[in-house]
């Protein structure tokens, strides 16, 4: 099926992800206050508040996607607003930090099914090069939310409490559930539907897992995703509390989200001319060079780097990581064409698996200095050159659909 109505359809698609990035960047200028008033134990058990999230948002993309392939998109994605909005009720109206987290926990659980089946929609109308195209244009709309979304949550600390952050997150998933009931067809034909049973559904996951193309470049999603997740479960803490920057952590956090939207921008003029392959092995090379210079100025400065160098470094890493995960995304569904809504899930689910543990890990190390991101950013990108490099193998013999003439191999 092809999208009548492309930007619309592309405004539409990044909204519904959008309510992803939405719920945590609006959050980080409030985290270090909610933990305090809820009474958590630890300073570092703010980044929970990040990760309750992900962690719903791990297990919702992967049961959203195999329902979505047997119901339509549509009614799933109406569900999980339903649920979204539950936990947001849930956050809105907590008395201690186990109740915020267990509703942002099922606040991420309701957000997976928008983001899962938005991704399912995309590969229903377009794949190759193409595909990657379109997500990256859909990527550039939704990273305008990281560069405004702190600002916003600033500004509603300003003028209220945390708590009425929760209320906008209600008003924009309303918002959202309206404008696919209205002006969005169903992209999931009947008859390309899949019965929901246990037995179809493991061997669906069973055919993404070997797949070496799908699972290499899920993997190198995952740690890519690692970065980002440490990046924000930390961020409030570096930039507030360890540079002093408290007043201006919005605008460090926009500013260096700026990086991935123009990445994204980049990628999408460059990938149907010069191929996913090349770009995102470009790139790649582009992330580990930053964080082996950070590493060393790190250990130069006794885990203080000068904040010029920071922002410049996280500036320069967060374009690379831009031009990695719609490539990286787009390579890992293009052999799963066929169990669009499935393989969405499966990856999706395995590389927020990856992103949530690895990033969380590196994010309780944290200890006033940048040594433990610093060397654990290097790790993580040296781990998505072995799993990209192995799925780029595998896609050079198997001759998918990428082709070399588009994959720049």
């Amino acid at each position: 099926m092809q999208h009548h109505r492309p930007a619309e359809f592309i405004a539409l698609v990044a909204l519904l992800t959008a309510m992803v990035a939405m719920s945590i960047d609006t959050m980080l200028p409030a985290i270090g206050l909610m933990a305090q008033e809820l009474g958590a134990a630890n300073p570092n058990d703010r980044q929970l508040i990040v990760l309750g999230f992900f962690a719903g948002l791990m297990f919702g993309t992967l049961i959203f996607g195999p329902i979505s392939d047997s119901v339509g998109r549509k009614p799933t994605i109406y569900g999980g607003i339903g649920l979204f909005i539950v936990g947001c009720l849930i956050c809105m109206f907590a008395t201690n930090f186990p109740m915020l987290i267990a509703g942002r926990m099922l606040q991420g659980f309701g957000a997976a099914s928008p983001r899962v089946c938005s991704m399912a929609m995309v590969r229903d109308g377009a794949g190759g090069a193409a595909m990657a195209r379109i997500m990256s244009f859909v990527m550039s709309v939704f990273m305008l939310v990281p560069i405004l979304a702190p600002s916003i949550g600033q500004l509603v600390l300003f003028l209220t409490t945390w708590r009425m952050i929760f209320a906008g997150f209600i008003l924009m998933a309303v918002l959202a559930g309206l404008w696919l009931a209205l002006r969005q067809e169903e992209t999931l034909e009947p008859e390309n539907r899949h019965a929901f049973s246990a037995a179809s559904l493991i061997a669906s996951a069973g055919e993404v897992i070997r797949n070496r193309v799908s699972l290499g470049n899920t993997l190198a999603v995952g740690f890519v995703f690692a970065a980002f997740t440490a990046y924000l479960g930390t961020s409030q803490q570096i930039f507030a509390e360890q540079y002093g920057q408290g007043p201006y952590f919005a605008l460090w956090f926009g500013g260096l989200a700026v990086a991935i939207a123009i990445a994204m921008i980049v990628n999408g003029r460059l990938v149907m001319r010069l191929g996913m392959r090349l770009l995102a092995k470009y790139a790649l090379w582009g992330f580990i060079a930053t964080w082996a210079v950070m590493s060393a100025i790190t250990i130069a400065s006794g885990g203080h780097p000068p904040l010029a160098a920071v922002g410049v470094l996280f500036f320069l890493s967060f374009f690379c990581s831009g031009m990695l995960f719609g490539n990286f995304n787009a390579m890992a569904m293009e052999p799963m064409g066929h169990i669009a809504g499935m393989a969405a899930a499966v990856t999706g689910a395995l590389s927020s698996l990856i992103g949530v543990a690895f990033g969380a890990l590196a994010g309780r190390f944290y200890d006033g200095t940048m040594y433990p991101l610093s060397f654990a950013f290097l790790i993580f990108g040296l781990a998505t050159l072995v799993f990209a490099e192995w799925a780029a193998s595998a896609a050079k013999r198997a001759g998918h659909g990428m082709g070399a003439q588009k994959t720049g191999a």
